[in-house]
């Protein structure tokens, strides 16, 4: 197994691999186009705007139209590809004008279409990870070269052609948007499906699998790391304290995930934001440590945890005893002081505690493991954008990690390790908060409690770090926003119109569905829905479903219906001029309720009065009694037939928020939803932003550090505070777009543990012997 295989066989084989993932990709197309065309029979069902329900049918139509002709010219384009050139190299550029020559304008479209069979592809990946990059390998080793940038088997290139054959064969952009969620989950059960089949013909024809792969390249790297001043010679390959990386190797050979945005088979990142950057760097350095380690500690395997021996556990249980005893009998100077000396101090004893412990350390994986903890902590200890107080409680946390280190190979090749996080997700949260302005606040002695619990439990490994994280999340949730006054005050009522609102659409959709059938007037019909609906919601909000006040309002609407059908007989009209001065007495009074007054009001129930008078004349249609009742008994269970669900954007303004407040609204910067449209992926990333972290925000006035501190309940409403007590509350699809225009950028995106370990890849880089010494 010196060289890949190369022969004609081995060629040949891999074309076949080829044929039979088209021929599978083939054969699920018709069950990707009923997919869809349920998905579209099911979207045309559902209640909604007349708008959105003509553009459901319109496309309905179109699809039926078109869907066989997009499924012959996706298949066509397959089988296209998968006649392409199996070599990965690429044409030579020998000059200038070669290069040049080949240069083209790329239209948005086609931009436009890549974006979106990125989002398909990444969509394959995460369904099939590590299948992509087996096959990948196993490719690679047949054919002797990585596959092709327009190879059918790269998710990419057969996700595209779903796109690009989409727009060709006639539908729309805003068709594919429409059904787009249902196209990514159909598109992986045909594609995963595939991906397997030539993984069976591979094992069918004896292919070596990964692992046989992964041994043969690490025992060839392990030769090379060998080789008398491999480690020291070497030099940064990217960026401050890269070292370089074995040839041919991947996260994956020593047992490491792929990086979250980047597809396994080839490893092509596909990430849109600079959240999916980070995370990819930040698995990039998590692979150096681990090459790292490997080179320079005999014996050491990352897939294992190394053992500590009788002497180095002896130490730390000395350190246990210590940390009992500091929180048993109080807090010295060192940490009640905060002083700047208070952090020199901390990290003059993470040093001394490192020497030590690699005293009694009796193998070279623990002096190791040792050295490069003791100097995460001191690169964590130099952060000078954290406050002292905080520096101080984080290095407390040397030893728990070094537990978790010594006995979790995990720790050093996950990014997303709990003890990881949670140091990274309260580093953030403090970041660039002034010493004064921190100090005994309920954020620090949140942190003094998690590092207290932490170091009370050391031997449940990466649990304490997990369940203390998870308690610091809730903290952040509950308390962050209640730090100002004002901001506490907007997050009341902010709750209460997303809640309002989502009520108001929820009571539309059902008044909708009770009239469907009534021959109601349209002028009642638009009352009802427009305005009506939105009294009911606020009354709701304000004093409750089941209240004496909603309830009437409830039965006004059913009146009102009641009062607009004709009357052609005495008794009935006689009936409605009783019952009129109270449904309009009721009727006024809700919509105060939602700040209609004065000849706005009156213009609203003119339109009322004059319906009414025309069924006094028989100009509108009857309805029975029986309809009538059935109505108000569903009206006054509405909350049993509602769901839950968000529903709608918020209309938001600054008047609105400061008439519920009562305050200046001078301190309150409402971003509304502007109808711009935004991608699925960055609507998705305004969804999971961490709670605490800070941002710069471009805002009109320029630019201003902001902390996010609040989202409703349903995250259609996200609130942002600035340091000198502005207010900055987004709508989520603002959010979105400001986010997609990075006109909103998180500070701190990599975490302070990556930039830690960033750190000891330099340092170990210049003096790779203080490892084991």
């Amino acid at each position: 197994m010196a060289q890949p295989p190369t022969s004609y066989r081995a060629t040949r084989l891999a074309v076949q691999a080829r044929e039979r993932f088209v021929s599978s990709l083939c054969d699920g197309l018709p069950a990707l186009g009923k997919s869809l065309s349920g998905a579209l029979d099911s979207q045309i069902r559902d209640v909604a705007t007349h708008q959105v329900m003509q553009k459901r049918r319109d496309t309905w139509l179109h699809f039926r139209t078109l869907h066989q002709q997009w499924l012959d010219s996706v298949g066509q384009a397959w089988r296209d590809s998968a006649a392409a050139p199996l070599s990965g190299s690429e044409p030579s550029r020998n000059s200038a004008s070669d290069a040049l020559g080949e240069l083209e304008l790329v239209s948005e479209d086609v931009v436009e279409n890549r974006l979106v069979g990125a989002r398909l592809a990444r969509a394959v990946a995460a369904s099939a990870e590590h299948l992509l990059e087996a096959i990948r390998q196993r490719t690679k080793h047949l054919q002797g070269s990585e596959l092709a940038s327009t190879d059918v088997l790269r998710p990419e290139v057969a996700c595209l052609a779903v796109v690009d054959q989409w727009l060709a064969s006639g539908l729309s952009r805003d068709e594919l948007d429409l059904v787009f969620d249902s196209l990514q989950e159909a598109v992986v059960q045909i594609v995963v499906p595939a991906y397997e089949s030539v993984a069976d013909l591979y094992d069918e024809q004896g292919v070596p699998d990964v692992a046989a792969l992964r041994t043969h390249a690490v025992r060839a790297a392990g030769a090379a790391a060998r080789a008398p001043g491999s480690f020291a010679a070497a030099g940064p390959t990217s960026g401050a304290g890269a070292l370089p990386v074995p040839g041919g190797l991947s996260p994956a050979s020593y047992g490491m995930a792929t990086p979250p945005g980047m597809v396994a088979a080839g490893g092509v990142p596909y990430g849109v934001g600079p959240l999916e950057e980070a995370r990819q760097r930040a698995q990039e350095v998590m692979f150096q440590l681990q090459h790292l380690l490997v080179q320079s500690s005999t014996g050491f395997s990352p897939v294992q945890a190394p053992p500590a021996t009788m002497a180095l556990t002896q130490a730390l249980s000395s350190l246990q005893v210590q940390a009992n005893a500091f929180y048993g009998s109080g807090m010295p100077p060192m940490v009640v002081g905060y002083a700047p000396q208070a952090v020199a101090h901390a990290a003059t004893e993470v040093r001394q505690r490192a020497v030590e412990l690699k005293e009694k350390a009796e193998s070279a994986s623990e002096k190791a493991i040792i050295e490069i903890v003791a100097l995460m902590f001191q690169s964590i200890l130099d952060e000078d954008r954290i406050p002292p107080s905080v520096r101080v409680w984080f290095a407390r946390l040397q030893v728990p990690v070094l537990r978790v280190a010594l006995g979790e190979p995990a720790f050093f090749n996950n990014a997303d390790h709990p003890a990881r996080r949670l140091i990274d997700r309260m580093g953030s949260c403090v970041l660039g908060f002034d010493a004064n302005a921190i100090s005994d606040s309920a954020l620090e002695k949140e942190i003094r409690r998690v590092v207290q619990v932490v170091e009370q439990y050391p031997e449940t490994g990466s649990k304490v770090f997990q369940i203390v994280l998870d308690e610091f999340e809730k903290f952040l949730a509950s308390s962050l926003a209640q730090t100002q006054k004002t901001a506490s005050e907007i997050v009341g009522v902010a709750q209460q119109m997303e809640q309002k609102e989502t009520l108001t659409v929820q009571f539309t959709i059902e008044l909708r569905t009770m009239l469907r059938d009534m021959p109601v007037r349209d002028e009642i019909r638009d009352f009802l829905f427009k305005t009506w609906a939105e009294v009911l919601a606020m009354s709701a909000v304000k004093f409750g479903q089941q209240d004496k006040e909603t309830v009437a309002y409830k039965r006004i609407a059913a009146d009102l219906v009641w009062a607009s059908g004709a009357k052609p007989n005495r008794t009935e009209r006689t009936q409605v001029i009783k019952a009129l001065p109270a449904i309009l007495e009721r009727l006024r009074r809700g919509l105060v309720l939602i700040g209609i007054d004065g000849e706005r009001q009156d213009a609203e129930v003119k339109v009322i009065t004059d319906t009414l008078a025309d069924a006094f004349v028989s100009k509108t249609a009857m309805i029975s009694q029986a309809r009538i009742d059935e109505m108000a008994e569903r009206l006054a269970n509405l909350e049993e037939f509602i769901s839950d669900e968000s529903m709608g954007d918020i209309p938001l303004s600054a008047e609105n928020i400061e008439m519920l407040l009562g305050i200046d609204a001078s301190t309150i910067e409402v971003i509304a939803d502007t109808g711009a449209p935004v991608q699925t992926e960055a609507l998705k990333r305004a969804h999971e932003l961490p709670l605490g972290t800070w941002f710069t925000l471009d805002h009109n006035r320029g630019a201003a550090r902001v902390q996010y501190v609040w989202h409703s309940e349903r995250k259609q409403l996200h609130l942002f505070v600035a340091p000198n007590g502005q207010n900055y509350l987004f709508q989520v699809r603002r959010l979105a777009a400001y986010l997609q225009a990075r006109l909103l950028a998180m500070e701190d995106v990599e975490g302070i543990t990556v930039r830690a370990t960033r750190n000891v890849l330099t340092k170990l880089n210049a003096n790779p012997e203080r490892l084991l010494h």
